[in-house]
């Protein structure tokens, strides 16, 4: 069979099956040439979900005659020079106009600010229709009607409309989250207009247009470098989480991009933190040397690749995990809300009210005072104590500190335990409930993690070794890690073909429910099935032998325990979430207790 050389159209309609695959593809490339065209204000209109009509309006620098001619053409771009290794732009491969005017209906209306009129190219199906002069405003305005009407094949791929818009809807608030002191209106019959205000430098009030004014409050800065690699942004608190990874948002050198690695390290920086099939909310801004990164790995650039794979996601690890345990430990500002909620179904009151702080002074109702003392009889234990105060006074010594100063306890004094499980405790200006196993056990696993990386953890041997009847399989498999949980203080040997005898637990677990612990195990090394040892997952074995040794639910505990139990999550890293992710206390403000009882 001859070679022959194929028509222009067909080069371009083949090229735009890589660069354009369904309508938020053009979305996200004229979104793209607006804003490197120095466009403050973009404005994105659709209809059907983009395939009928999409149009991009800005305010950038416009073109000429001359260049609209260029723009249609292949590879004709005004941000590369002659090499890839300084990129500083958004586009640069010169594919994305002609890509989409080979497979629809395009026309491009621009004008320069310093030119006395306008031009307009129209495109259909790769062949230029006409070239005019035209009136238009400084800018451009890139219209695409009739996505893949010369690729019919191509629209047989394509989704609802519904779900076409709600992906141009994501490219938005992908390019908002980046460029926040660009403007952005998203509108068209298809959707409900969506509009993104500038916010200049303020990069969080941009994200809290986007995703929620909660990310605001539950949002932990981050401010990181290593070897000329730089890391900014905002990672939400554990318990801040939602069901799938959308609200994940990387940057690099402020291009938008869905990097297995990226997304990969933050998995990783959240794990033991986050409940199984829930995904943090995170923001991230990695800014690094261009020819340190490639973004020419895929003609879509949502995918780059690093010269240093390995110091990007230490770096994002390292740094999640740092402010995590700078400020993580607090409880999501989701909590209360969820709790009040469940408090009053149906009834509302006063709910058009802004929230404000409480105070005696400013409260419509005089605080009431209890009398002292507990009546009930599961409380009685109580009344013999000195009450615990959130307050504490200076502890006065021989020589007291000249700068001593009163502290006071951010998750306040114990005044209570219900259900033997969950510990009430007061604070200043509210009260917390605790739940005492997934307090423990998060306490205990920093525990055993700190311990982990210093030295061997103190073991107990116990008198009579526990045998633990498991699958032969299993068996083999425990075996192969012996010297690595021996590392957690767990000693373990073969006791015959089907048994495994358990002769030392770790000090800090006290009693501990070996049977139970070492089916589990051989449970987890079976379905991870690492062949090359347990040290990667040292910490999620440490995880589950922190919860197979914590305070158990339906144990009472004295006042003195409950107290100890505060303090010392309060000092704790990731003390606001127990291994599996789920939240250890839950902050209730007196001011959100007044609204229950209709007091503001």
């Amino acid at each position: 069979m001859a070679i022959r050389q194929l028509s222009e159209t067909l080069i371009n309609q083949i090229a735009a099956g890589e660069v354009i695959e369904r309508p938020a593809s053009a979305a996200k490339e004229l979104i793209e040439n607006a804003i490197d065209a120095g466009a403050t204000r973009i404005e994105i209109a659709t209809s059907g979900g983009g395939k009928a009509l999409l149009r991009v309006s800005d305010n950038g620098s416009g073109m000429d005659a001359a260049d609209l001619e260029l723009a249609v053409r292949r590879h004709c771009t005004s941000k590369l020079s002659e090499t890839l290794e300084d990129i500083r732009t958004l586009g640069f491969r010169g594919e994305a106009l002609p890509s989409i005017g080979s497979v629809a209906r395009l026309s491009i209306a621009s004008r320069r600010r310093d030119s006395a009129g306008g031009h307009e190219i129209a495109v259909n199906g790769g062949k230029i229709a006409h070239m005019r002069p035209a009136a238009a405003n400084p800018g451009t305005i890139v219209e695409v009607r009739d996505l893949f009407f010369a690729t019919p094949a191509r629209l047989k791929f394509l989704k609802t409309e519904k779900a076409e818009a709600g992906a141009i809807t994501e490219i938005v608030k992908r390019m908002a989250i980046a460029f926040p002191a660009v403007r952005f209106v998203l509108s068209g019959s298809d959707r409900t207009t969506l509009e993104f205000p500038a916010t200049g430098d303020d990069h969080l009030a941009r994200m809290a247009q986007v995703l929620g004014k909660e990310f605001r409050d539950n949002a932990i800065a981050l401010d990181a470098e290593r070897e000329e690699i730089a890391l900014t942004g905002f990672a939400g608190v554990p318990t801040f989480n939602r069901g799938n990874s959308a609200h994940q948002y990387a940057f690099v050198n402020g291009r938008p991009v869905q990097d297995k690695l990226i997304l990969s390290a933050i998995r990783g920086a959240y794990a033991e933190t986050i409940p199984s099939g829930r995904h943090p909310v995170a923001v991230l801004s990695i800014t690094l040397d261009p020819a340190l990164v490639d973004v020419n790995v895929h003609p879509a650039k949502s995918d780059v690749r690093f010269r240093d794979p390995g110091l990007v996601r230490g770096l994002i690890v390292g740094a999640i995990r740092e402010a995590l345990a700078r400020d993580g430990s607090r409880a999501a500002t989701t909590g209360a809300s969820d709790m009040l909620r469940s408090f009053r179904p149906g009834f509302q009151p006063h709910a058009q009210q802004p929230q404000t702080a409480w105070s005696a002074e400013t409260s419509p109702f005089r605080p009431y005072q209890p009398a002292t003392g507990f009546g009930d009889r599961p409380q009685a234990s109580f009344d013999g104590l000195s009450m615990p105060t959130a307050r504490a006074e200076p502890q006065f010594s021989p020589q007291p500190a000249a700068a001593e100063t009163v502290a006071r306890y951010p998750l306040g004094a114990a005044r209570a335990q219900i259900h033997a499980n969950y510990i009430v405790a007061q604070t200043e200006d509210g009260l917390v409930i605790v739940d005492q196993h997934a307090a423990h056990e998060r306490l205990v696993f920093e525990a055993m993690r700190k311990a982990l990386h210093s030295k061997r953890l103190a073991s107990q041997v116990l008198l009579i070794p526990e045998i633990v009847d498991i699958p032969e399989e299993d068996c083999d498999r425990l075996m192969q890690h012996a010297a690595e949980l021996s590392e957690l203080g767990l000693a373990i040997e073969r006791f015959g073909p089907g048994a495994i005898a358990v002769r030392e637990t770790p000090a800090m677990l006290g009693q501990v429910d070996a049977h139970g612990l070492i089916r589990q195990l051989a449970d987890e090394i079976a379905e991870w099935d690492t062949a090359s040892g347990l040290s990667a997952k040292l910490e999620y074995v440490a995880a589950t032998m922190a919860c197979h040794g914590s305070v158990r639910s339906g144990r009472r505990l004295r006042p003195e325990e409950m107290n100890a139990l505060l303090r010392e999550m309060e000092v704790t890293p990731g003390s606001g979430q127990c291994n599996h992710g789920r939240p250890t206390y839950i902050e209730l403000k007196l001011s959100d207790i007044e609204r229950l009882f209709g007091r503001s």
